[in-house]
């Protein structure tokens, strides 16, 4: 048995790199369900900030929670799969955040997916890109892949956040 690190009172969003490591990562997902998906891979937090003084939490996790608890799916989980509303939902909310430049719903895997675990496509920069990106920032800084070096692309990930039990 490979360590586990549960994610379950992690708080934000992140992704999960599918690549062996050694570590598998899991977290409780699918609203009442309570569903708890592993995927073996890195994690990497994701645009997850505070306001200051009032330390309110500023994240794509906050538009996702309230997607999958409000009318599209009113406290399923949607464990029977996501449709394609749901991924369009989805990647808007990433291209807002400024991260569809390097991820995007693998709507191939819309069956697969739930609430707080979506399958996406990571599309990683190759290092000469990240020197390059480096010496020339770009008008939008936050537009930057933060993975590269994980060839091959696309690569298979999972972005998951607090689920809504």
């Amino acid at each position: 048995m490979k360590p586990t690190v549960r994610l379950w009172d992690g708080v934000g969003l992140g992704l999960i790199i599918e690549c062996p490591s050694g570590v598998v990562y899991s977290n409780q997902t699918g609203g009442t369900s309570c569903l708890r998906p592993e995927m073996e891979g890195v994690f990497v937090p994701l645009r997850n900030d505070y306001e200051v003084p009032s330390l309110k939490l500023m994240s794509p996790e906050i538009s996702f929670a309230a997607y999958f608890e409000g009318p599209a799916h009113p406290g399923t989980g949607a464990t029977g799969g996501l449709s394609g509303a749901d991924a369009d939902f989805i990647d808007s909310t990433l291209e807002t955040w400024h991260l569809s430049s390097f991820l995007s719903v693998d709507r191939a895997r819309l069956r697969e997916s739930h609430e707080a675990w979506v399958f996406v496509r990571v599309l990683g920069a190759d290092a000469d890109q990240q020197y390059s990106r480096s010496i020339t920032m770009p008008s939008d800084p936050f537009a930057l892949s933060v993975v590269f070096g994980f060839e091959p692309y696309p690569r298979s990930g999972v972005l998951t956040w607090g689920n809504s039990d």
